[in-house]
């Protein structure tokens, strides 16, 4: 079975399933059904499958300025550069005008990425012939550098919806998988760096509980610091929570992890030690939230994707009067089995028998 980082590649697959937004029995392809040498094949055979749908259905086209010299007038005409024109005895006009083009961002980075990726040994052949041809359909496309692009200024509207799964693709290759070669320029690498995967665990974590547990608000919001006194400044530091899940009674708050170490050196005479970092913003999470929520039993959760480390973090710990959890996830096993490990988390918010539906304070 081929993995990535520990990952079989069909159930990196599933993860980006989830992550971009097309869980549906209907559509979802048999990952087991084509043989992915790496995660950059994958995503490659992704973004070519995509490309192809968004052919049929007519690629994405903008009004851009464009400015030329035309024998009638079109659009705003240019006075100055009409003026030269005629000094120099042409009989143009120069004109300003908007007109709808395929030659806007969004395909410019889409074709940029193949490029890359038709250039990639760790492509498979069949793939990158199958890439090309779909480029026929970009030859008024002019390619841009990937590292220009400002991806949080990249907007979707009900016309361009259906480009927000190509471009997290392409997104997700240029944050994660494009290095800098002194000989070739910008190349792709055939794995995910560890940043960018982590990134991916915690967005497909939130997704899932989205998808399967609405019921629970799954969100990722700020986290007030408990204040004794108004501050207007600027000093402090934002509490932003990886995943959080709330109902009537409980709020849990979870840090996800993807390291290729779990306890990232943490070890003392011997014995393993969960990263104080990661306890440390956690712990503080829990008590500001519990400080602003009396009303709320506020507990908290430290999850890491499971790694090839003998000891595996799976604790609990109660710290001044609120629960804190160190979990692993398993991500190697069969998709079922990931599925069942993170309905056991979201277990944790039913209330404990015994316990009364409402605090009393």
């Amino acid at each position: 079975m081929r993995t990535h980082k520990g990952i079989p590649i069909s159930n990196l697959y599933y993860m980006l399933a989830y992550v971009f937004e097309f869980v549906d029995e209907s559509e979802l392809i048999d990952a087991g059904a084509d043989d992915f040498d790496n995660a950059l094949d994958l995503l490659a055979f992704l973004l070519e499958s995509g490309i192809v749908s968004q052919v049929k259905h007519g690629l994405h086209k903008e009004y851009v300025s464009k400015r030329e010299e035309l024998l009638t007038v079109r659009g705003k005409i240019d006075m100055l550069a009409t003026a030269r024109s005629r000094f120099a005895r042409k009989q143009t006009i120069s004109c300003e005008f908007d007109e709808l083009s395929e030659n806007n961002q969004m395909n410019q980075i889409l074709k940029m990425t193949c490029l890359l990726l038709v250039k990639s040994d760790y492509v498979e052949r069949g793939r990158r012939d199958a890439i090309k041809k779909t480029m026929l359909y970009f030859s008024e496309v002019e390619p841009i550098p990937l590292r220009s692009v400002d991806w949080a200024k990249i907007a979707f509207t009900r016309s361009n919806r259906s480009y927000r799964f190509l471009l997290s693709i392409c997104q997700l290759i240029a944050e994660g998988m494009l290095v800098d070669d002194s000989k070739d320029g910008f190349v792709l690498a055939p794995y995910i760096d560890e940043d960018a995967l982590n990134r991916l665990f915690e967005r497909f974590v939130l997704r899932y509980y989205k998808v399967h547990h609405p019921e629970l608000s799954p969100s990722s919001p700020k986290i007030a610091w408990a204040l004794d006194e108004e501050y207007s400044g600027t000093m402090l530091p934002t509490m932003q929570t990886d995943i959080a899940l709330s109902n009537a009674e409980r709020f849990l708050i979870i840090d996800a992890k993807f390291y290729a170490s779990s306890f990232l050196n943490q070890e003392r005479y011997g014995t393993k030690k969960v990263h104080s970092g990661n306890l440390y913003q956690v712990f503080s999470y829990v008590k500001n939230k519990a400080s602003s929520s009396p009303e709320l039993e506020v507990l908290g959760m430290l999850l890491y994707a499971r790694t090839r480390e003998a000891i595996q973090p799976n604790e609990r710990f109660l710290m001044d009067g609120n629960e804190i959890f160190v979990r692993t996830l398993d991500l190697a096993g069969q998709f079922d089995d990931i599925s069942s490990q993170l309905e056991d988390i979201a277990a944790l918010m039913k209330p404990k028998q015994g316990d009364c539906p409402c605090k009393t304070k």
